[in-house]
Parts: C-alpha cells; structure tokens; sequence
C-alpha cells in the first residue's frame, strides 16, 4: 500500500506545475503526505530540476522541502553530476541549488568554446591566442573540466570532432594546473622528504585524463601497510609499528626491529601480492607510473624503491633513497645512532630484486663495474624526480616519426620545469616546437615560442651561437612562408592532383554514418591533418585511409568538422 500510495504521488507532481491554486485536491492530498515521503517523492529522479522548480512555487510546505541547501537539491546536483561529489565534504554548507546554477552554465560555456574551437582549427590560419579565452573562465575550472569528460564520455563514436578538442582542452588545463604544483611543491625546503609526493605529480602530468590523485595512490599503500602489519604481528605481536597511527612519523631505532618489519614487507610484497620487477618490458613508460605501478604490480627500480620506501617509512624505518648508476637502490643504516658513518655501515636495498639486501660490493657486481663513494650517497626529492622524469625523456626519444610525442614533450615540460636553464633541453624543445609548428593542426604560436627560447639560450650561452642561429633562420624561414600563404589559395577542380574530388563547395550533404546535415566549404586532395588527429579519428579504419579526399563541412549545428569522402 505505501508503494502505491508513492507511485500515485509520484504521477500527481509533474501535474502541479500547471496547477494554479494550492487549493486544488491534488495538491491537497501531497501536501497532506509526511514530511519523510515528501522528501522521497521529490527525490526519487523522476523530477527533473525545471520540475523541482515549479514545485517549490506552489505552495509553502514544498518551497521549504525544496529550499537551497536541503537535500532535493543536492540529489538533483548528485543525479546530474555524480563525479562532482567527491569535492564536498559532508560538514559543509552547500548551496545546492546555486552550485546547480554554476554548473549548467560551466557546461553550456564549455561547449560553445568546444564548438568554437572546431571552426578555429580547421580554419587556415590559427589565431595565436588559441587557449587564451580558457584561462579567462569564470566561475569553478573544476565544472570546465567535468563537462569536458561529460563530452569524452559520450557514447560511441558520437561528436568526434568535440571529443578531439574537448581531449586537447582537458589536457591543457590539467596539465598546467599540475605543472604549476610541481613547481610550489619543488619550492619546499629540502629536508621536506615526500618522494610519493613528487612521483604521482609526474604520473598525473604525464597521464592528465586519469583520475589520479594523492589521496587514491596512499589509500592504496595503505591497504598494503595493513597486511605487512597482520604479517608482523604472527613475527612479533608487540612490534611498535603495530601501534603507529596513520599520519605519524615515528621511527623504529632497534635493528633487530627494523629487520622485523622488512621481512615482513618482503612477504607480503614479493610473495603474497606477487610485485617484481619488470625485466621482460623494462622501457616502458607504465614503469614509472606509481598508479601503474600498484595495478600492475611491476615496475623498474626507481618507481619499486619508492613504493618501498613509502611503506618502509610508514611502518618506522628509516630507508634512504641511493642515485646508484643504472639501478636505483636504498639504504639502510646499520651504524650507530651519532656515530660518524661511511659506505660500509649501510645495507643496500634492491626493491626491483625483490627486497634482497646488498653490500659495497655487491652492488657493484649488480651493474658490472667499480663506482666511487659518492655515489652511494642519499638524495633529496629533486634529484629523484630528475633520475624519473630523465628516464621518461630516454623513452621519449625512442617514439616513432607517425607518434605525436607526447612522451617527448611532456618529459621536457617536467625537466625544465625543475632546471629552467639546461640549454641542451632547450635547443631540444626548440627543435620539437619547430617541427610540431609545420603541422596543419597546429598553433602558429608555437613557431613564434621557438624565438623565444631561442632567445633565452642565447642568453645562457653564447657558446651555442651556431647552433641557435641554424634554427632561427628556418624559423624566420617558416614565417615567411607562413606570410606568402596568406593569400587565398585557389584550387582547381581541372587539376590531376584533384581528379578524386567527387564535391563541390556549396553542395549540401548527410553524413553517411552519423546522419548529420552540413553544406561543403572547403576540401583537401587527401588529408591535410597530423598524425596525432589521424589516429585518435581512427581514420585508418577508413578505406583508402587519409589517401582520399576530405571535406570541411559547416553542419547544420554550426560546428565546423573535417569529412572524409567515403
């Protein structure tokens, strides 16, 4: 009977909103409901937010039910935009309704600058100020960017242009976002000693579309430090880490101790989860993403040796991070507290080797060759996220000529981000700017940034004068004939290079796969797009491929998209 009663209520609200008096016998009967069914009804989904406001206009019960920061709204919030409930905190006053309002209109200006951005790109000559438009938003950039994944997500191969740009966006705005906490956090003194810190803002800046956080990668740790902790109980039930509160750091003085815990992590890591080191695909970029690290169970030997110390160091042992040649390590002093130590009063770890514990010359029969003492020193978080973020560069020299490199590019943004000044990186970038500069896809702007950084080598050192001026003058070459092709292009239907041309412009069209009507405005012997477009559009799967005419075509939307002719 109450089910039924909530379904004939249920049936009686979406009337309310034509109904004029409160008087009315619908509105009677609802208003007569308890508070609790009340709350129920108007939260269940089948209301949408123009029902909820038609409904708190009616009558002075449902205006309080339905007042701002109650929980109708925040359901309507939740049921639109569940993703977004992660940022609020269940203590906190919230204007549901009006973070509603902030939200839809972050979504419809997320679109419109989407939109916009197909009839810019796909236009001859880019404007320089290509993101400039995004870094004036108002209102939360964390609305931006859900709409932005609302679009990525949509369902099929729908809108694949919007998706293009919406992905170009998103990572443009998270990135920056993430390069500029890097460099606060690079700004902390040097005894602030978070290397898990630093690692997942590399893993963040490198995989922008991820949803990885901080928080999600030492939940995840933590799960671990629980079994090691279950583990070491059946060793030593009264073992001191036992009693560590999350957050603390406390340290374990006793040898014998420490060795406890360390046996314990081996088990658990090493036998029970099964973590090793990745011999069979050592140059892989997923090595050195610590959240791939925990879903893969594999890495190389500076992303295991941080897992390993952030573990070791929850549990109260003070592991050290070694810069050993070719093979990351840590260390573990065996001397005496105040004693004044060298090399030989530490063990050496090999978290990639399964925890095995080394001498001096073990580690030096590990790589194959005599390394001075210096070597086997500790080193701070800088020179850690230096040694990751240089392997990632070495990867990224190693992609293909049809790749995008992103790799590439974003290893660069990384080190320079730490050393502003390393002229080699910079000429590096220079020429990779220039390069990506001569794509069609891409921003004019980047062929004037090389200038810039140019310049600024220049400055730094003047020894490079040669090798500056080389890339200048094709830069200033570039621009040149960037300025001749100003002029409209005329192209000829008669010409043998445009034999395949089966359109004209001015011709209206329907999209044989996605039924959408557009009118012809330009068109490309084959495609005139980079290697980067060609691949996330799949227009390999295409017959004939990029090999085939393609149409710049104003849909009836009044998006501008890039058509093939099959």
């Amino acid at each position: 009977m109450a089910a039924a009663a909530v379904d004939s209520a249920m049936e009686v609200v979406p009337a309310l909103a034509e109904e004029a008096a409160p008087e009315a016998a619908g509105l009677s009967c609802l208003v007569n409901l308890p508070g609790e069914v009340l709350e129920y009804i108007l939260c269940s989904g089948a209301l949408t937010a123009a029902d909820i406001g038609r409904v708190s206009s009616t009558c002075r019960r449902l205006r309080e039910l339905c007042q701002s920061s109650g929980k109708v709204w925040k359901e309507q919030f939740r049921v639109r935009w569940p993703s977004l409930m992660k940022h609020y905190s269940p203590t906190d006053y919230v204007n549901w309704l009006e973070e509603y309002k902030v939200r839809q209109k972050a979504g419809l200006e997320a679109r419109k600058i989407v939109a916009s951005f197909s009839k810019r790109f796909f236009s001859e000559h880019v404007p320089c100020n290509g993101f400039s438009d995004i870094e004036n938003l108002e209102g939360p950039e964390i609305f931006f960017e859900d709409e932005l994944v609302c679009i990525l997500n949509m369902e099929g191969r729908k809108a694949l242009t919007w998706k293009y740009y919406a992905k170009k966006i998103l990572y443009y705005l998270r990135q920056q976002k993430i390069l500029n906490n890097l460099k606060a956090f690079l700004q902390q003194p040097d005894d602030y000693e978070s290397y898990l810190e630093g690692a997942i803002y590399i893993d963040q800046y490198c995989n922008p579309l991820s949803d990885i956080s901080l928080k999600d990668i030492q939940a995840q740790i933590d799960s671990i430090v629980e079994l090691v902790c279950k583990t070491l109980r059946g060793i030593n039930s009264r073992h001191p880490s036992l009693a560590f509160k999350a957050g603390e750091s406390s340290m374990i003085m006793e040898i014998e101790l420490q060795s406890q815990v360390l046996d314990a992590m081996n088990y658990v890591l090493y036998d029970q989860l099964k973590f090793k080191g990745n011999r069979m695909d050592y140059y892989n970029a997923l090595n050195l993403y610590m959240h791939q690290v925990l879903i893969r169970r594999t890495g190389i030997p500076i992303s295991m040796s941080l897992l390993y110390l952030t573990i070791a160091r929850q549990l109260g042992v003070p592991l050290e991070p070694v810069n050993f040649p070719s093979h990351f390590l840590l260390r573990w002093c065996q001397g005496a507290e105040g004693a004044t130590l060298d090399i030989f009063d530490y063990i050496y770890i090999d978290a990639f080797g399964k925890g095995k514990q080394l001498t001096v010359k073990e580690c030096e029969y590990l790589i194959g060759q005599h390394v001075t003492a210096a070597l086997y020193g500790v080193v701070n978080v800088k020179k850690v996220l230096q040694r990751m973020v240089g392997n990632l560069l070495s990867l990224g020299k190693r992609e293909g000529i049809d790749q995008s490199y992103q790799l590439l590019r974003d290893s660069l943004d990384l080190y320079l981000a730490m050393y502003p000044d390393q002229v080699q990186l910079l000429l590096l970038q220079a020429r990779l700017y220039f390069h990506l500069g001569i794509w069609p896809e891409k921003s004019f702007c980047l062929v004037l940034k090389v200038l810039d950084i140019l310049q600024h080598i220049q400055t730094l050192d003047p020894g490079q004068h040669g090798a500056v001026g080389y890339l200048v003058q094709h830069t200033l070459e570039h621009i040149e004939r960037k300025k001749e092709e100003v002029g409209v292009e005329v192209k000829l239907r008669s010409h043998e290079k445009h034999r395949d041309v089966c359109y004209s412009i001015g011709l209206i069209m329907k999209h044989k796969r996605y039924g959408y009507n557009c009118v012809i405005y330009g068109w490309d012997p084959t495609c005139m797009m980079g290697h980067e477009w060609i691949r996330n559009m799949n227009v390999h799967s295409l017959p004939h491929g990029h090999h085939q005419p393609f149409y710049n075509v104003l849909v009836e939307d009044g998006s501008c998209r890039y058509a093939a002719q099959v």
